[in-house]
């Protein structure tokens, strides 16, 4: 039988594929020794807080191989760089390591040819550009959510992720637990009834003050931190990574709220309501004619309102005509039937798409080249309900949505927020 090497099984396209392939552990890395033959070679994009997590999976990960990081501050990538190399020491000394590059630019990783896939943890508005780029030179992405700035941008990745044949992952990693999943099929196979609500908690930030500009710090390359994005003067709460806020509250690099934990709480309630190929049609601001929540409604579905306090004291609660189902990280799930948490699944039961691993679902599919749990339509159509709700919000009204045709309906000064100006010369291809 002819051998196909792993670099041509990397490069085929998914649609090659008609049946599920079932990887040997040892393939995956989850225990034994790997072959640096059969290593994924990986390059990270972005090397802030989110990455630290990804950083130490791939360290600890026998089937992958870090050859290059890349970051705009030049001591952090450095101090990857050292950390990396340090941790391949004794490969480095067999000679079956060859290094870890630090760039400042990541054309300098995805254009590499012995890099097979990159993760991409930068801030929002970084993730389409540097997906794109990495798609279009035949690497495999797992990006962080929500995976784009901009609806347009969604449909561009989604285009380009088909036409390329590319694995990609986005990083709502609440799919691959557990409870949200339970949760889900709750919903999903009608035990709860039919859904009339949906609460989900996703908190506020305050707004950005008005900063004075202040000197750039040396190594810093502020002006590709700042990338397709409005220039503004320099300062450190700009761009700060915070998870509690940082560049994180400012409308010009993501959409908040909606688009921090927004994207992992309504990507489950797309998921529990079957709706990874459409969406809400309805999104009202809150203080809408004293609205007091915001609010997205799925035509002749529920209503999905953020921060309502009768959550049961979780994240996402689940309001049918039968019953009630809640779910938090921590594996957390309460259901107003207790038995319903521990009951098995019937032969005639919906079972939705099991991972236990998102990370590993990434690397399993770069092997079988079939999609993954959180693949590039789930992303943006995900992303797009944290887009549209940001819309709402900025222009305080109501915004119709139309799912199937993917635009704003009878409002042509919204639609023009569907995607952004771009600062030159950091455009989208």
């Amino acid at each position: 039988m002819k051998r196909i090497s792993r670099r041509k099984v990397l490069t085929t396209s998914a649609a090659a594929f008609t049946a599920p392939v079932i990887i040997p552990s040892s393939a995956l890395g989850l225990g034994g020794k790997t072959a640096p033959s059969n290593r994924i070679s990986v390059g990270l994009i972005g090397l802030g807080l989110i990455n630290g997590g990804h950083r130490g999976w791939c360290l600890n990960n026998q089937n992958i191989q870090i050859l290059a990081v890349c970051d705009v501050d030049r001591k952090r990538r450095e101090d990857k760089q050292k950390e990396i190399e340090g941790r391949y020491a004794k490969d480095k000394a067999s000679g079956t390591y060859k290094g870890c590059a630090a760039y400042n630019e990541y054309e300098k990783v995805v254009e590499r040819d012995d890099i097979d896939a990159v993760f991409v943890t930068t801030p929002d508005h970084w993730h389409a550009p540097i997906s794109v780029a990495a798609m279009r030179n035949k690497k495999d992405v797992y990006v962080e959510k929500p995976m784009t700035l901009t609806i347009e941008e969604g449909k561009i990745m989604r285009q380009v992720c088909e036409q390329y044949g590319r694995v990609l992952q986005v990083g709502t990693q609440q799919r691959s637990n557990f409870a949200f999943r339970k949760a889900a099929e709750i919903v999903r196979n009608g035990w709860i009834g039919n859904i009339h609500t949906i609460h989900a908690g996703l908190g506020s930030f305050a707004l950005p003050s008005t900063y004075g500009e202040t000197p750039i710090p040396d190594g810093f390359d502020y002006d590709r931190w700042l990338g397709p994005t409005p220039w503004y003067p320099y300062h450190i709460e700009r761009v700060k990574g915070n998870y509690g806020g940082g560049w994180r509250r400012f409308w010009e690099y993501g959409s908040r709220k909606n688009g921090d934990w927004g994207a992992h709480h309504f990507d489950i309630i797309q998921w529990a309501l079957d709706k990874d190929n459409s969406g809400p049609t309805e999104f009202t601001p809150k203080g809408y004619q004293g609205a007091e929540y915001q609010s997205h409604k799925y035509e002749g579905g529920p209503l999905v309102v953020r921060d309502h306090p009768e959550r049961n004291g979780h994240m996402i609660h689940f309001i049918g005509t039968e019953g009630t189902v809640s779910v938090s990280r921590g594996n957390r799930i309460e259901c107003s039937r207790p038995e319903l948490v521990n009951e098995p699944l019937g032969e005639k039961d919906i079972r939705l798409y099991q991972s236990d691993d998102h990370r590993r679902d990434w690397l399993n599919a770069i092997h079988t080249r079939q999609p993954t749990i959180a693949n590039v339509n789930v992303g943006h159509r995900t992303a797009t309900i944290c887009q549209v709700a940001g819309i709402a919000e900025r222009l305080n009204r109501p915004i119709m949505w139309d799912p199937e045709k993917e635009t704003i309906v009878d409002d042509p000064q919204a639609a023009r927020w569907t995607d952004r100006p771009r600062r030159a010369p950091y455009v989208l291809m």
